[in-house]
C-alpha cells in the first residue's frame, strides 16, 4: 500500500481548520447572542466573564455578535499559523516585545488551548509529515553499516542519532554526533595498556582528535586499519566545525556520517 503523505498533510489541514480550539467557542457566543439566548451563557461563563459580556452585548448588540463571528473566522483561519508560532516561541529566542498588542482571537485561542495543547500537537503533526519524504529522500542515499565485531550499546546509540538526525535534518547536529560514536567505538576498541595511557595522558577527558592521534601511533598495537585514521579525522574535522565554526550544509553532514559509517566498517574489522 503506498502512502500518500501529500494526502495526509491536505486531511491533518483540514481537521485542523475545523477544530480550531476557539473556533467553536466563539461561534457559540455569536450565535446565541444573536438570536436572542444570551441568558444560556450565564451557567457556561464565570460570572466575572457573563458580566463583562452582558455590558458589552447591551452597548451594542450588532456589533457584539458580528465581533464574536469574526473571532470564530480568525480561529480558523489563522490556527494554522499561530500553531506554528506557538512551536517557534519554544524552539527560538524570544525578545520582550513590550508595548506589541497580541490579537485578540490569538490571546483567547491560547488561553483555550492551555490545557489541550492542539496548538503545539498541530504544528509537530504538520512539521513532522513535512519532514517524511526529504527524510526517505535522505535515507536512500545510504546503505547498511556492516560490521564484523560489536561495539558497545553507546556507540549504536549515538550512530542511531546521528544517522536520525541527518534524515531529519539536523545537519549540525549529525556531525557532532558522528564524532561521538567514533569516539565511543574508539575507547571500546583499544587495549587495556593503551586504555591507561589515555587515561593517564588526557585524565579522562581525551577527545576524538587525542584518540586518533594515539591510534595513529600505535597502529601495529591496536591492529587497526591503516586507512582508519585518515577517514576518522575527515569526521573530526567536520564535528570541530559544527561546534566552532558555524552550521553544516546538508552535503557536508551527509559526507560526514558517510565516513563515520566508513571509519565504523574499518575499525570492527576482525
Amino acid at each position: 500500500m503506498s502512502i500518500d503523505v501529500g494526502r495526509l498533510e491536505d486531511q491533518l489541514l483540514e481537521m485542523s481548520a475545523e477544530g480550531a480550539p476557539g473556533r467553536e467557542f466563539c461561534e457559540a457566543i455569536s450565535e446565541l447572542a444573536g438570536t436572542g439566548r444570551f441568558e444560556q451563557l450565564r451557567d457556561a461563563l464565570p460570572g466575572i466573564v457573563y458580566d463583562e459580556l452582558w455590558a458589552r452585548y447591551q452597548q451594542d448588540a450588532a456589533a457584539f455578535v458580528a465581533g464574536w463571528r469574526k473571532l470564530a473566522q480568525e480561529m480558523r483561519q489563522g490556527f494554522i499559523q499561530h500553531a506554528r508560532q506557538r512551536l517557534t516561541s519554544l524552539t527560538r529566542l524570544q525578545q520582550a516585545n513590550e508595548g506589541v498588542a497580541t490579537p485578540a482571537w490569538q490571546e483567547i485561542q491560547r488561553a483555550l488551548d492551555s490545557q489541550q495543547n492542539d496548538l503545539l500537537r498541530t504544528a509537530m503533526a504538520i512539521e513532522l509529515l513535512e519532514m517524511v519524504e526529504p527524510a526517505v529522500l535522505r535515507a536512500t542515499q545510504l546503505r547498511e553499516c556492516v560490521v564484523a565485531l560489536a561495539s558497545s550499546e553507546d556507540a549504536d546509540r549515538y550512530l542511531d542519532e546521528a544517522t536520525r538526525c541527518y534524515f531529519y535534518g539536523l545537519f549540525t547536529a549529525c556531525a557532532v554526533m558522528s564524532r561521538s560514536v567514533l569516539e565511543e567505538a574508539i575507547k571500546q576498541k583499544l587495549p587495556a595498556t593503551l586504555t591507561r595511557l589515555v587515561r593517564t595522558r588526557y585524565r579522562n577527558t581525551a577527545t576524538l582528535g587525542n584518540l586518533l592521534h594515539e591510534v595513529n601511533n600505535n597502529l601495529q598495537l591496536t591492529g587497526i586499519d591503516g586507512d582508519f585514521p585518515r577517514i576518522a579525522n575527515q569526521v573530526n574535522d567536520a564535528g570541530k566545525k559544527a561546534v566552532h565554526q558555524g552550521l553544516l550544509s546538508e552535503d557536508e553532514a551527509r559526507l560526514c556520517l558517510q565516513n563515520a559509517r566508513q571509519a565504523l566498517e574499518l575499525l570492527l574489522r576482525r
